[in-house]
């Protein structure tokens, strides 16, 4: 029996065995042939619900919580006892599936609704939150999931609410000691879509429902505990500035201010809280100075971090964490070109080295259990041919097991391969991108210049991501820039991406696919720009100011006109955050006033009418980022000039679509669009 019955049988109550049989070596992959295209995968394989979606070992590592998407059914979530692997349903809902889920100790976990089977626009519950042991006794709901009365166990029984906490209420998603029956949750004071005054911070227990609050400074937006499961750090942020304040330990009520910098340029002293370590030291993530963001210790006798930091990534800011055990710090989770673990301690490199053996083609990252007594060990294995996959080592018996895969669907062999290039703007800025190049072909390809949106965050990592993958198995190399203003490659080129849309910014993404027809990658008569969110912005811009180097478009949720941003529409809500408008978008966006010609020179809507190439446009009708007045609007405006643009509007989605049967239908548009621009019939 596979895995996903057993556990449907599961959330129902049955009590199953399961036999979890040690995974074969996977071979590497032939990348010789390309395969035919008669034999393309099924746009569904790519974005369909991932079929396994999550496993959190138990603190002792004696048994592992599973949540499972079954088809046709909601996801539950079930405990296996790794001893005998038997397996217990512990919480499912007729009318929702599982959303996050956490132990809380050894016996008892939380975890909160969610539904996969509504876009953003009919999505009208809060999470809620529910606890129960691994058994699926002592079932409790704890907060409210938008009012509802009661709410329906796995068996359809009806539970009738206590007074409960407020629909507002979300897990912390920090571990606490897990060796009683409190977590921690945060209450954020919501004033309307995206508008948070402050975070409140509670302490619940997750038998009773009771909880006690703590005292905060200010406004605090975040929180961090200490290496007890206490809270030790606020940040509170107020017109603009960021203050992070510390709680000394026996002083439970009182409240330190450590350092104040400016809540989205940084400044002196700035650094982000990142852990404590088992003695109480924390660990801060800071540039010191530098152009790279390192990890340092913090003083707090001097309120000032290290002079030299302890962890330092060769190209590229410390994003990660810090992996504790034994009282000490064994070992570093950090993103580079990929997110991988540097061990310290020699027994876990052996056992790192041990299943790098076992499983040479992908990269291995391996969980310990927070207070570990038994050999079980959880491991997500992924590569850029390989979807993640989660598995049990067990370091007594040196046998690895598969729990599950996301898209068990995809063939490696099949995959593309990716790899991190790096190419010079025009003005001598060396820029980061990542290429995906389809299976067998190498020279003169039709290209996708793929833009990330954000803009001012990292755009992708090496992996496996399902928009380039699917690109690449049509055939087209995917090119996706990292270019200025992203984060993660130093601070010299995210502020070299200040004030920069449709500028500079737009010059890098050109520049990257003029590298691409430089080195015979591409095929300089068959490039089309894409993106969503800003990287729709980029899209539109791109053909406005590159006419001649880009034949097509394709933006999906795309910013037309910044000044929209600001202003909205009266009859459309916004998410956008007052305080961003106010502080982080005059600084790295534009200001409305001071830049008011430049906002208009790059403003897509102003210039729609140079817009000749053909363009899809998908736009969410529930869509809070970016309104959907940004595509009718533009839509209407490039047409009178254009005939060539397809438009579609997905009434119930927000900013990207949830809904698979949403992103099938996305993507089919996409696949037929290319190919009459680009792809074959383009050629033919």
């Amino acid at each position: 029996m596979r895995f996903q019955q057993l556990l449907a049988r599961a959330a129902l109550g049955a009590l199953t065995v399961l036999s979890l049989s040690p995974l074969a070596t996977t071979a590497a992959p032939d990348t010789t042939a390309a395969a035919p295209a008669a034999a393309r995968p099924p746009i569904a394989d790519f974005f369909s619900n991932p079929e396994f979606s999550g496993a959190l070992l138990s603190p002792s590592g004696k048994y592992l919580a599973v949540r499972m998407g079954r088809k046709d059914q909601r996801d539950a979530l079930a405990v296996i006892t790794l001893a005998d692997n038997s397996v217990k349903g512990v919480g499912s809902f007729s009318d929702a599936d599982i959303g996050r889920f956490d132990w809380v100790n050894d016996e008892r976990l939380v975890f909160t609704a969610t539904d996969r089977t509504v876009g953003q626009g009919d999505a009208r519950y809060a999470p809620g939150l529910y606890a129960a042991n691994r058994d699926g006794s002592k079932f409790i709901q704890l907060a409210s999931r938008a009012g509802k009365p009661f709410i329906t166990d796995g068996g359809g029984t009806a539970i009738h609410s206590r007074e409960l906490l407020p629909w507002n209420t979300y897990l912390l998603g920090q571990p606490t000691r897990q060796d009683s029956e409190f977590v921690y949750v945060t209450h954020p004071a919501i004033q309307g879509p995206g508008q948070i005054d402050h975070v409140d911070l509670q302490r619940l227990n997750t038998l009773t429902g009771r909880y006690t609050s703590f005292k905060r400074p200010g406004e605090s937006m975040s929180w961090l505990l200490d290496q007890n499961g206490e809270p030790r750090l606020t940040t509170t942020v107020e017109d603009g500035v960021s203050t992070i304040h510390y709680r000394d330990p026996g002083k439970d009520q009182e409240w330190r201010k450590l350092v104040s910098f400016n809540s989205v340029t940084g400044g002196k002293g700035a650094f982000t809280p990142l852990s404590f370590g088992p003695d109480g030291t924390l660990y801060v993530i800071s540039n010191g100075g530098k152009d790279k963001a390192a990890v340092y210790t913090f003083d707090f006798a001097t309120n000032q971090i290290a002079d030299k930091p302890l962890i330092r990534l060769d190209g590229y800011d410390f994003s990660g964490s810090l992996i504790f055990g034994k009282n000490k710090l064994l070992g570093v989770r950090r993103l580079t070109d990929a997110l991988d673990t540097t061990w310290l301690d020699e027994g876990m490199k052996a056992v790192q080295a041990k299943i790098d053996e076992m499983l040479p083609n992908t990269i291995n990252l391996v969980t310990l259990p927070t207070q570990p007594e038994s050999p079980w060990m959880l491991v997500e294995s992924y590569s850029d041919l390989f979807p993640s996959r989660t598995m049990l080592y067990n370091s007594a018996t040196k046998k690895l097991n598969l729990v599950g895969g996301g898209y068990p669907q995809i063939d490696p062999t099949r995959m593309a391969q990716q790899s991190l290039v790096h190419y010079t703007a025009r003005d001598g800025l060396v820029i980061p991108a990542w290429l995906t190049m389809p299976r067998g072909a190498a020279k003169n390809l039709p290209l996708v210049v793929l833009v990330h949106g954000g803009p001012y965050v990292r755009g992708g990592s090496w992996g496996w991501n399902p928009d380039a993958q699917f690109l690449a198995s049509r055939g087209y190399a995917v090119l996706e820039p990292e270019y200025r203003g992203s984060t993660g490659f130093g601070r010299k080129l995210f502020r070299a991406g200040w004030k920069q849309w449709g500028l500079k910014m737009q010059d890098d993404i050109a520049d990257g696919a003029r590298w691409a027809i430089a080195q015979g990658t591409a095929d300089a008569k068959r490039i089309c720009i894409a993106g969503a969110s800003y990287g729709g912005y980029a899209t539109l811009m791109g053909l406005i100011n590159d006419p001649d180097l880009y034949k097509c478009g394709i933006d999906w949720a795309g910013v037309t006109d910044i000044n929209l941003l600001y202003d909205g529409q009266w009859n459309y809500t916004s998410d956008m955050d007052d305080a961003w408008k106010q502080y982080g978008m005059p600084a790295l966006v534009g200001d409305q006033v001071k830049d008011a010609d430049q906002l208009k020179a790059t403003s897509p809507l102003e210039q729609a009418a140079r817009i000749k190439q053909p363009l899809l446009l998908a736009y969410g009708g529930a869509d809070m980022r970016v309104p959907l007045p940004h595509g009718t609007r533009f839509y209407k405006a490039v047409k009178q000039g254009n005939p060539n643009v397809e438009w579609v509007e997905y009434e119930e989605e927000g900013h990207g679509w949830a809904l698979p049967k949403n992103r099938i239908d996305f993507w089919g548009r996409v696949e037929k669009f290319l190919d009459k621009n680009i792809g074959q019939a383009a050629v033919q």
